[in-house]
């Protein structure tokens, strides 16, 4: 479910009122009954709840919202748009169950709802979000994140963090770690045999020779040639300015961006509405909606599922082929 009081309740009901993700997986919630029953309410929604302790008391077979019920939130004191302790305390506790049936191999995938930084301070955490929580929960040393729409995929090798921070934070990182993921998830989860990788420099005109920045030659470069040697089909860096444009013509499956906005620019252009958020080289399958909790909207009706349907049916897909039971995939497929 996300923090309750964003907007992760409204669009898992609209989502689950959509036929493509009942013909396309079995989903039921990790969160809250009352919440749930409230954003019903609100949305005039048709859907039936089924509040479950156990994943055998699931019922399959139309559209149920099967619950996991893991808080019970005081109504009275609980509004849309307002985090508090037990809301911030009540999403990390959701979180926390569903890796646990995900390691235990009782679900195939998790696929996450918004959270907030600051409603999980409220709560006592100090997560910078999903991804590190999940990471430490599952024991995961090399990770990595990825923006993917149909049309193009990043990879961000820092994330949030001041602008002036990022040459020294990108020097300590192993970029070839993050070459190396991106790789092998193209080929086990996505299905693409021969990935095509491209690395973003991080200067204007990638450095232009050392005049901008050396970067690129004493850093990004070596770490290319190195990938290369283990056979992976990767190049750059490209100055990013130009890379976008062949990346979206199809020339590559994925970009490794060196910072976030670098990345984040052009993949919110094309897919400000429809993008996924997924974490690379955990050992469970974990798809996101590309958004944050909304709180102005959270409980309006405002809220648009189409990030959160994508997210679903990539985790299924993703699923399939990892088994073995699918050989490639689109988003809009």
């Amino acid at each position: 479910m996300g923090d309750p009081a964003g907007i992760g309740p409204e669009i898992i009901v609209k989502a689950l009122e959509e036929d493509i993700i009942w013909n396309t997986c079995l989903p039921f919630v990790f969160g809250d009954f009352g919440v749930m029953e409230k954003t019903i309410k609100f949305l005039n929604s048709n859907l039936k709840i089924n509040v479950t302790e156990s994943i055998d008391e699931i019922v399959w077979g139309g559209k149920v919202i099967n619950i996991l019920g893991l808080s019970n939130l005081d109504l009275k004191a609980f509004s849309f748009g307002s985090p508090n302790r037990e809301t911030g305390k009540a999403m990390v506790g959701y979180i926390r169950k569903a890796i646990q049936f995900a390691l235990e191999k009782k679900i195939d995938g998790i696929v996450t709802c918004p959270i907030n930084k600051s409603a999980l301070a409220l709560a006592g955490y100090n997560y910078p979000g999903h991804t590190e929580l999940l990471a430490q929960a599952t024991g995961t040393q090399e990770y990595a994140m990825m923006l993917a729409g149909d049309r193009l995929r990043v990879v961000l090798v820092t994330t949030h963090l001041p602008f002036r921070k990022i040459p020294e934070v990108l020097a300590s990182k192993d970029l070839f770690s993050y070459i190396r993921i991106t790789n092998d998830f193209l080929i086990n989860f996505l299905g693409i045999k021969e990935p095509r990788l491209a690395v973003a420099a991080l200067n204007p005109h990638a450095g232009e020779e050392g005049i901008f920045g050396d970067e690129e030659e004493n850093l990004i470069a070596p770490v290319i040639k190195k990938a290369q040697t283990y056979g992976i089909n990767v190049t750059g860096p490209f100055p990013a300015d130009t890379l976008f444009y062949f990346a979206v013509k199809g020339n590559y499956d994925a970009i490794i961006c060196m910072y976030h906005d670098q990345g984040l620019i052009p993949l919110k252009l094309l897919h400000f509405d429809d993008a996924v958020n997924i974490t690379l080289g955990l050992p469970i399958i974990r798809t996101s909606v590309d958004h944050g909790t909304a709180y102005d909207i959270a409980g309006k009706g405002k809220a648009n599922p189409k990030s959160l349907i994508n997210a679903i049916k990539l985790a299924a897909r993703m699923a399939l082929i990892s088994q073995g039971k699918l050989s490639n995939l689109s988003l809009s497929g």
